[in-house]
This record gives C-alpha cells, sequence and structure tokens, in this order.
C-alpha cells in the first residue's frame, strides 16, 4: 500500500495556511479542477444548459465536501474522487443555499448585496461543515446547529468567516473584471477556474480547522490511524513516544529524538517536536545547532522556502547567524533576494563574504549585496568600497565587467 500523506500537525497554522493555497491544484484535485472548468461549456447549450450548470456544480461541490471530510480525516493529498451517494442530499441543500443566494443577489456589489453576503458567510462554513460530518440535511440548516459549531470552534470560526467574505469578493470582481476586458468564450472558463479553485481551498480550509479541534467535535482522523494499521512508518511511534514522555521527561523525550534526527531524511514533525522541547527546556545554543544542520537537510531536498523559515528563526536567537555552509548560504541569499526580503539578502550576502571571501561564488554574492546598498543613498560608500574590493581581488572573474560597471555608476552619483 502507498504511504500516506498526512496533515503535519506540529507545524503552525500559519504554515499550513500557507501551503492550502496549492491544495486545490495538488493531485487527483487539478485535473478536477480543469474538467469542472471546462465543464461549464455545455451550460452554453439552449433550453437544458441551466440544467447542465445544475448538474456541474452538485458535481464540485460534491467533490468538495469529500476533500473537506478527508482532510478532517488527516489526509494532506486530496481524494481521488467523491464517493457516490455519500453527502448526495446534503449536497443539493448546500447547493440550492447558493444557487438561491445567487439568484437573489446579482454581483453589483450594492443594496443588500452585503447584507446577504455577510449572512451567507457566517452561516455556509457551518452548514459546509455539518454536511459534511453527518449528512443530515435538516440538522445542518438548523441555526441551532450552527451555534453549536461555531461555539466549538470558539475564534477560529471567525477565519472562517473572514475567507468567506474575501473569497466572495474576489469571485465577484473576477467576474466583473473578466466580462469586461474579454470575449465570453474565454471569461467563462477563466472566471469558473476562479470559482472552483476558491470552492476547493474554502472546503479544505474547513478540513484543516476541523482536523486541528477534532477532539471537540469527538472525532478520531482516520489517516493516522490507517498509517498505524499498515505499519507505515516507526515515525508515527516515535512521535507519539516523545509526545508522552515530554510530559514527564523533556530531557528523556530529546534523547528518543536524537538518533532519528541524525539521518537528513527525518520527516519535518520530528525536527518540529525536537525544536520545541528545546524551547520549552530555554536551550538555545541546541537550537541553533540543531537550526543549521535542518538547514541543510532542508536545501538537500529542494525546500528552501523553509530553510528560510528556520534560518528567521534562528537569526532571532543569534542576530549573527548563517548557514555553516556556502552553498546552503548562497541558495538562501538567492532565494531572498527573488522574494524581495532585502535585509535577510543582504544580511547573508556580507556573511558569505566574510566568511569565504575566496570562494569562487563570492563576487557574485557581493555583486548582489552592492546593488542592495546601492538602492540606498546613506549606503553608497559601502557599497563603493566592497566593489572597489571586488574589483581588485577578482580581477579575472567572468562578473569583473559587470562588477566594475556597477562600481563606476556609484562614482558617476558621487
Amino acid at each position: 500500500m502507498a504511504k500516506i500523506d498526512l496533515i503535519d500537525t506540529q507545524s503552525p497554522l500559519s504554515q499550513r495556511l500557507y501551503a492550502a493555497l496549492s491544495y486545490p491544484l495538488r493531485g487527483a484535485a487539478l485535473p478536477g479542477l480543469v474538467a469542472f472548468t471546462l465543464a461549464h461549456y455545455l451550460a452554453l447549450l439552449p433550453v437544458a444548459g441551466w440544467l447542465i450548470e445544475l448538474v456541474i456544480w452538485a458535481a464540485t461541490y460534491l467533490y468538495a465536501l469529500e476533500c473537506l471530510r478527508h482532510t478532517a480525516d488527516g489526509f494532506a493529498q486530496p481524494p481521488e474522487i467523491a464517493e457516490p451517494g455519500h453527502g448526495g442530499w446534503a449536497l443539493v441543500a448546500i447547493l440550492l443555499w447558493s444557487t438561491v443566494l445567487t439568484l437573489l443577489v446579482k454581483l453589483d456589489f450594492a443594496g443588500g448585496t452585503w447584507i446577504i453576503t455577510v449572512s451567507m458567510a457566517v452561516s455556509l462554513p457551518a452548514i459546509a461543515m455539518s454536511l459534511a460530518l453527518d449528512g443530515s440535511v435538516l440538522h445542518a440548516l438548523n441555526p441551532l446547529t450552527w451555534a453549536r459549531i461555531m461555539a466549538r470552534f470558539g475564534l477560529p470560526y471567525g477565519l472562517l468567516i473572514g475567507v468567506q467574505l474575501v473569497i466572495a469578493l474576489l469571485v465577484g470582481m473576477s467576474q466583473i473584471t473578466f466580462d469586461a476586458v474579454l470575449p465570453r468564450v474565454i471569461s467563462l472558463p477563466l472566471f469558473y477556474f476562479v470559482a472552483t479553485y476558491a470552492t476547493v481551498f474554502n472546503f479544505h480550509l474547513m478540513g484543516l480547522l476541523i482536523h486541528q479541534r477534532h477532539e471537540h467535535f469527538g472525532l478520531q482522523p482516520k489517516a493516522r490511524q490507517l498509517a498505524r494499521d499498515i505499519h507505515q512508518d516507526a515515525d508515527l511511534h516515535l512521535l507519539d513516544e516523545v509526545e508522552e514522555l515530554a510530559v514527564e521527561d523533556p530531557s528523556g523525550a530529546l534523547d528518543l529524538l536524537v538518533p532519528r534526527l541524525r539521518d537528513r531524511i527525518a520527516p519535518d514533525s520530528l525536527h518540529l517536536a525536537y525544536r520545541r522541547l528545546l524551547r520549552q527546556q530555554g536551550q538555545q545554543d541546541a537550537l541553533l545547532v540543531h537550526g543549521q544542520i535542518w538547514i541543510a537537510a532542508l536545501i538537500a531536498r529542494g525546500d528552501s522556502r523553509r530553510a528560510l523559515g528556520v534560518l528567521s528563526e534562528c537569526c532571532e536567537i543569534d542576530a549573527d547567524f548563517i548557514p555553516d555552509d556556502p552553498l546552503t548560504c548562497g541558495d538562501l541569499a538567492d532565494l531572498a533576494a527573488r522574494l524581495g526580503i532585502h535585509n535577510t539578502t543582504l544580511k547573508l550576502c556580507r556573511g558569505y563574504l566574510g566568511r569565504w571571501p575566496r570562494d569562487r561564488q563570492a563576487p557574485h554574492y557581493g555583486l548582489l549585496a552592492s546593488r542592495l546598498l546601492s538602492e540606498n543613498t546613506d549606503q553608497h560608500g559601502e557599497a563603493l568600497q566592497l566593489l572597489e574590493q571586488l574589483t581588485v581581488d577578482w580581477s579575472e572573474h567572468p562578473l569583473h565587467t559587470e562588477i566594475d560597471a556597477q562600481r563606476q555608476r556609484l562614482v558617476d552619483l558621487a
């Protein structure tokens, strides 16, 4: 049996929300998204078009509800298919709810539009989650059910309301924009792609929050139990053992993790658990040492963005912290530059030049640092001094001409 990709319950919610943005574009969700989008062309047919449109949205919501259940059970990847008949009538109920509101309120953002939009934003997450969890239409449409679900979630339910409002705004604005500037044959698939993507993302997000608070709903996520049943990975058992031991013996829990973390392919959940225990015990130096190891492992597997996050954590402990390998340091400097994180880029470039001044890539990072410094008038002197040093030290380097040209530009500005 294939390995089950589990939701990482140890990662911060912010990281899971960021990852959720790519959920509709992963695995089986992407071809489904494309198929649903193209199917809306059939709704242009005369007479039967409205019925076809209803069927397409029924299938879309059926799959979205399956994504919600799948995520709530702890599966990180989208489901292959939606189970036929599971929540079918519930699907019709939520579809009619959405369709009636759409017919009552045209997307002109005037009059009572916002009242209905806000009402839908407040109630729709509770309705959808109730439908997905027990499949009862009457129960899902009962306002008392909404109140109970909101009470179990508490403040996080406000996140769902905010997402509903943002989605309503983005979908509405995309429809208006696409219809205004593009022919119908192009604007139609673009709009429905956005609307279907937003639907799948929205239901996945609901599933994430249910999974995070599954104890409040009396749920036992199936993914983790299934992984245990098939003996997928000893790491799951190790993590459970660490969490149990950490209550009484945090140091012993750390000792359990150390041998496994020496392997570069150790999962992020174990690294996060290790760092959490170190923070609880105030072991700042150990956090920095582990940061070096984990950053290198993340870069090796191509997860540079997460490595940049670990770097940021380490810099909060030690402002002078940089990776201890030039390739790692350079990769992160280039990524930070692409993301426009100039302070981090400049810090890494300076660290690179200070620690590996004779490395063959030093001129590249020196040039990058000089460009960032030259953006601020009060740092032109430092940029010019750096370029002059590079010109002398690397007269035979392929970047010498570019470095000298940058130096001359700053001289002319002086």
